[in-house]
């Protein structure tokens, strides 16, 4: 997510810090952050001394790492910076404690922030000034679109939609295809068609300006092969009560790490 997100940042749609700017901690650095590195971005594999330029840090590490990554890297940074943390279920009050001299932003974007298409849920605490809240608006609407949230709870509800929702698109995809090559069809055939029917589809719905109801009741013919279709997915134990209930997993496990970390 770190490495989608830093993307985002330096190749987005709206590009707002420079890779020079950037410097990576990490000593494995995956996939992502590999190809930033190779683009101009700094790497590290620890954070063993003062760097008092730092003005903002993005904590991208899987939450079971919070406290030694926290612990590791707080006697490091100079009071003041802003802390960005997108790590499913650790709480304001806990980056509070961990970073005491410094203000906390808690974010939950997603996997397409890479191409500028993210979406990012983020609260932040009431330490920020004007100018610190502008650039943390900056830097996540760099990867798409940012919603500051009313309540920090709802973070763990925007984990379960959109954090975890690309999965969902693609397994879509992965079960459209497969339905054609139940029919018959050739597997490439099936993967293109279905992947571009989803792809197209998303696309109509963002330059429209109607709502997904509107768009599917107008795609839908009485009595015909999409209302066939409809009638299995909208019954009582279909897509709606299976994403209600996938939701529902989602939003209870970013509970639970907030607890098992």
């Amino acid at each position: 997510m770190g490495g989608a997100m830093m993307a985002g940042w330096i190749k987005g749609t709206y590009p707002t810090v420079s890779a020079s700017n950037l410097l990576i901690i990490d000593p494995r650095p995956g996939e992502a952050a590999q190809a930033l590195i190779e683009n101009g971005v700094r790497q590290d594999e620890t954070l063993d001394h003062s760097h008092p330029d730092i003005r903002y840090v993005l904590l991208a590490t899987k939450p079971q790492y919070f406290d030694d990554v926290a612990t590791g890297i707080v006697p490091h940074l100079p009071k003041d910076c802003v802390v960005i943390s997108v790590q499913a279920g650790i709480s304001l009050a806990r980056l509070h404690a961990a970073f005491p001299d410094q203000h906390c932003v808690r974010a939950m974007p997603n996997t397409p922030a890479a191409i500028g298409k993210g979406i990012t849920g983020y609260v932040s605490d009431e330490t920020l000034d004007v100018e610190q809240r502008a650039h943390v608006a900056e830097l996540l609407s760099a990867a798409g679109e940012a919603v500051e949230l009313e309540q920090e709870s709802m973070i763990d509800m925007v984990t379960a939609i959109s954090g975890s929702g690309p999965a969902y698109f693609f397994h879509m995809v992965e079960a459209l295809t497969g339905a054609g090559v139940n029919l018959g069809m050739p597997e490439e055939y099936a993967a293109r068609f279905a992947a571009q029917t989803l792809i197209g589809a998303g696309a109509l719905l963002e330059q429209s300006g109607q709502t997904a109801t509107e768009l599917r009741v107008g795609v839908t013919s009485p009595n015909g092969t999409t209302q066939a279709a409809l009638d299995v997915l909208m019954s009582d134990q279909g897509l709606p009560h299976i994403l209600r209930d996938a939701v529902n997993a989602a939003y209870h496990r970013s509970q639970e790490l907030g607890k098992d970390s």
